[in-house]
C-alpha cells in the first residue's frame, strides 16, 4: 500500500493539473464528477492524517470568514494607475513622446485587452501562494488572501518554485457570472450591482469566503515582480513565464511593432468587445523593454512607458415606445422597455432592461419618455434615467395574470418582484431546462438554447423529467440535430442519471437552494424524501438553512405538481439518497468550536479545515452550545462571552495538541 503522504502528494498534482485545464485554459480533461472524486479521495486521505494537510492543498480553496475587517498591507512598490488617451490623437501624442524621449532609438508596444474589474497583487514563497492585496491607493491596498483563495484561476502552488515573487493581475467576474450574480439577487429582492467591475470588487471584500466563491470570480495576469521590481527584461517575455507557471494570462495580448499596429488593434477590440465573455472599457498600451520602460520613468502619478486608450463612454438618448413582459425560470415578472432603434457603442438597441416595479417606480418612467440607456454587462442593456417626459405618456403596472400561460401572478411581502406560481408555465419551462441541463446543476453537454427551444415549442418535452423519455428520433427530427449529436446528447442525459443529491435537488430549481445549500441539506438529512417531508423547524437544523430557504423548500414540495415532477426523476433512477463524505469519525466529533482572534500560524481557513477534518464544526458564534474557542492575538467580545459562559478557551498549539492522534 502506498504510503499516505505520496498518494496525498499525487492527488494533489493530479486535481492541480486539471484545476489548470479547466479555469485557466478552459480545456477540461474529465467530466465534473470523476473531478469531484479525486477531490473527495483527497479530503478522505487527509480526515484521515489531518497532520499532512497543506495550505496548498487542492482542498483549501473555500473556508470560514478570515477576519471582522481587512488588514492594511503596503505593497512592495506603488501599484500606479494609468493616463488615458481618448482619441487617435492622444495615442499618437504618447507615441511621439515616447519617441523623443528614446532618442529616436527601436522599441515595440505590448498591448493588451484593458479588463474592467479590480487590481490585485498575488505573493508567494518557494512557489506557494501566501498572500493577496487589493490595489486600495496604489501604496496600501487590504489583505483579500482567504478570499482570494477561492479563485480556481489563481494557483495556490506554481509549476516553478520561484524563491520570491508577486504577480499583479485583474480580478474580473464574467458577463454570465455577473447575471446569474444579478438575477439571483432579483429572486432574493435585494439590489442590483450596476457592472462586473463593482460586482467583482464587492466581492473580492466579503467577509465570507465560502460567498465569495459562488461568485465565481477569475483573475488575469499581467505583471511578474520579484522584490517589486520586473522579474525579466522584456514584459513580454513576463507573459510568457507567467502561463509557464501556471497563471492565466489574457489571450488577445499582442506585440506591436509601430503605433499604426497598435491603433487597428484598438479599433478591432471596440468592434468586437461584446463577444468577449469579459467586460472591457480599452486597450493598455506598454513599452516592451523593461531597460527603456526605466529610462522613460515615471510622473507623479502614472508611468510613461504605458497608456490606456480608453474607449467612448456606452450610453445613448431614445425614446420608450412600450413596456413589455419577460417571465424567467422561476416565474418572476421582468419588465423590459421597448425602445425606437439607438445606436449605443456600435450596437443596435432596441430594447432595456426595467428590473421589476420599484425600479420602474424609482425612475418615474412612463411609456413615451425619453431615457438614457447604457450598456454596462447585462444581457440586454439597461435604462439608467429619465432624461424628457414625454407628452404623451402612458403609466405602466405588471400584470396580474402571467402574458405566457394566463396564469396567477403573486406578489410576496417584502418582495420586489411579481411571479407566475404555474410551475408547467411554458416560460418557465426553458429557462428551467437550461438551468437543469447546466454544467454545474446536471451537466448534460450540448442542451443549449437551440434544442430546448425546439423541444418546449414543439411539445416535445413538458417539463424537466421528460428529457429522460427522450429517444433518438425525437431528437431526429428537429432541425439542425445530426445523428452523432443526438446521440451524444442522450448519452449525457443518461449520465446525468449518476449525479449525487445535491445536484438533484439544485436542479429543482427551489428559491434560495443553489449548489452549497443543497450539499448542505443532502447532509443533514440523506435523501430526497426525508427533505420534502421536514418541518419548517427541521429544516433549520442544517447548517446554514434560515427561515427563508426553510420556507422555500416546504413551499415546493407543498406543491403537488412538484412533488409529481420529483417522482418522476426518481423513477427516471436519479440519485435520491445522499451518504455524507464527512469525517464520521475523530477526534472532535460532535464537537462545536468558535476560532476568534489571529493565530500565530493557522489562517482560519487553515484551521476551520483541519476542525471540520477531525470530525468538528465551526461556528460563527458563541453559545451555549460551544465545545471549545480557538483564541489568538485580538481576540475580542467572542472571547469575552466565552468566559462569561465558562466555555473552554483553546490556544493554537492546544488545538493541535487535541487534532493530533494519540
Amino acid at each position: 500500500m502506498k504510503d499516505p503522504a505520496v498518494q496525498i502528494e499525487q492527488l494533489s498534482e493530479e486535481l492541480r493539473h486539471h484545476e489548470h485545464q479547466y479555469y485557466v485554459l478552459d480545456a477540461p480533461e474529465i467530466t465534473d464528477g470523476e473531478y469531484d472524486a479525486l477531490l473527495r479521495r483527497l479530503q478522505s486521505l487527509e480526515a484521515q492524517h489531518p497532520e499532512l494537510l497543506t495550505p496548498d492543498s487542492p482542498t483549501q480553496r473555500v473556508g470560514g470568514k478570515p477576519r471582522e475587517g481587512f488588514v492594511k498591507v503596503q505593497h512592495s512598490s506603488p501599484l500606479l494607475s494609468l493616463d488615458n488617451a481618448l482619441n487617435e490623437a492622444e495615442l499618437r501624442d504618447f507615441d511621439r513622446r515616447v519617441h523623443d524621449l528614446l532618442g529616436g532609438a527601436e522599441y515595440r508596444y505590448v498591448t493588451e485587452l484593458k479588463l474592467d474589474g479590480l487590481s490585485m497583487a498575488a505573493h508567494y514563497r518557494d512557489g506557494k501562494f501566501t498572500q493577496a492585496i487589493t490595489r486600495g491607493d496604489g501604496t496600501v491596498g487590504e489583505d483579500v488572501t482567504e478570499n482570494a483563495r477561492t479563485i480556481r484561476s489563481l494557483p495556490l502552488r506554481l509549476k516553478s518554485p520561484f524563491p520570491s515573487l508577486e504577480v499583479r493581475g485583474e480580478t474580473v467576474m464574467s458577463r454570465r457570472a455577473f447575471e446569474r450574480l444579478n438575477a439571483e439577487r432579483d429572486e432574493k429582492g435585494l439590489s442590483r450591482f450596476a457592472n462586473p467591475r463593482n460586482a467583482a470588487a464587492g466581492s473580492l471584500r466579503l467577509l465570507e469566503p465560502r460567498l465569495t466563491a459562488e461568485r465565481r470570480l477569475e483573475y488575469y495576469t499581467y505583471f511578474l515582480l520579484t522584490e517589486g521590481r520586473p522579474a525579466f527584461d522584456s514584459h513580454w517575455r513576463s507573459l510568457e513565464e507567467l502561463r509557464h507557471l501556471g497563471f492565466k494570462v489574457n489571450p488577445h495580448n499582442k506585440v506591436c511593432r509601430t503605433i499604426d499596429e497598435v491603433f487597428d488593434l484598438c479599433n478591432t477590440w471596440e468592434a468586437k468587445r461584446e463577444e468577449l465573455p469579459y467586460e472591457i472599457d480599452g486597450v493598455v498600451v506598454k513599452i516592451d523593454s523593461v531597460e527603456q520602460q526605466r529610462q522613460l520613468g515615471f510622473t507623479a502619478k502614472a508611468p510613461r512607458w504605458a497608456i490606456a486608450y480608453k474607449y467612448p463612454a456606452r450610453q445613448a438618448t431614445t425614446t420608450v415606445e412600450a413596456i413589455e413582459v419577460q417571465v424567467g425560470r422561476t416565474g418572476a415578472l421582468t419588465p423590459v422597455a421597448r425602445l425606437k432603434p439607438v445606436e449605443v457603442g456600435g450596437v443596435t438597441v432596441s430594447r432595456a432592461t426595467l428590473h421589476n416595479e420599484d425600479e420602474i417606480d424609482r425612475l418615474g418612467l412612463q411609456i413615451g419618455d425619453e431615457v438614457v440607456v447604457e450598456r454596462s454587462g447585462d444581457v440586454i442593456p439597461k435604462v439608467v434615467r429619465v432624461s424628457a417626459q414625454g407628452s404623451p405618456r402612458t403609466p405602466f403596472r405588471l400584470p396580474s395574470i402571467c402574458p405566457v400561460c394566463k396564469g396567477k401572478v403573486v406578489r410576496e411581502a417584502g418582495e420586489s418582484a411579481r411571479r407566475c406560481i404555474n410551475a408547467n408555465c411554458p416560460a418557465r419551462l426553458k429557462e428551467s431546462l437550461l438551468h437543469f441541463a447546466s454544467r454545474g446543476v446536471m451537466n448534460i453537454d450540448g442542451m443549449g438554447e437551440a434544442l430546448v427551444d425546439q423541444l418546449v415549442d414543439r411539445d416535445i418535452v413538458r417539463n424537466v423529467a421528460d428529457l429522460y423519455d427522450l429517444t433518438l428520433d425525437n431528437l431526429l427530427s428537429l432541425e439542425r440535430m445530426g445523428v452523432k449529436s443526438a446521440g451524444n446528447v442522450i448519452r449525457n442525459i443518461d449520465r446525468s442519471r449518476a449525479n449525487p443529491l445535491p445536484r438533484v435537488i439544485t436542479s429543482l430549481g427551489i428559491r434560495f437552494v443553489g449548489e452549497r445549500t443543497a450539499i448542505f441539506l443532502a447532509e443533514a438529512f440523506g435523501s430526497m424524501d426525508a427533505i420534502a417531508r421536514a418541518s419548517l423547524e427541521d429544516l433549520q437544523l442544517a447548517e446554514e438553512v434560515g427561515p427563508k430557504v426553510a420556507e422555500a423548500v416546504v413551499q415546493f414540495f407543498s406543491e403537488p405538481t412538484n412533488l409529481e415532477l420529483a417522482a418522476r426523476l426518481y423513477k427516471a433512477g436519479l440519485q435520491f439518497t445522499y451518504v455524507s463524505t464527512r469525517p464520521s469519525g475523530g477526534p472532535l466529533r460532535g464537537k462545536t468550536l468558535v476560532i476568534t482572534g489571529t493565530l500565530p500560524t493557522l489562517s482560519r481557513e487553515e484551521a476551520r479545515q483541519l476542525i471540520e477534518l477531525a470530525g468538528g464544526k465551526v461556528s460563527g458564534a458563541v453559545s451555549k452550545k460551544t465545545s471549545f474557542v480557538v483564541a489568538g492575538e485580538d481576540a475580542g467580545s467572542k472571547l469575552a462571552k466565552a468566559r462569561e459562559l465558562g466555555i473552554p478557551t483553546l490556544t493554537e498549539d492546544e488545538l493541535r495538541a487535541l487534532l493530533t492522534p494519540a
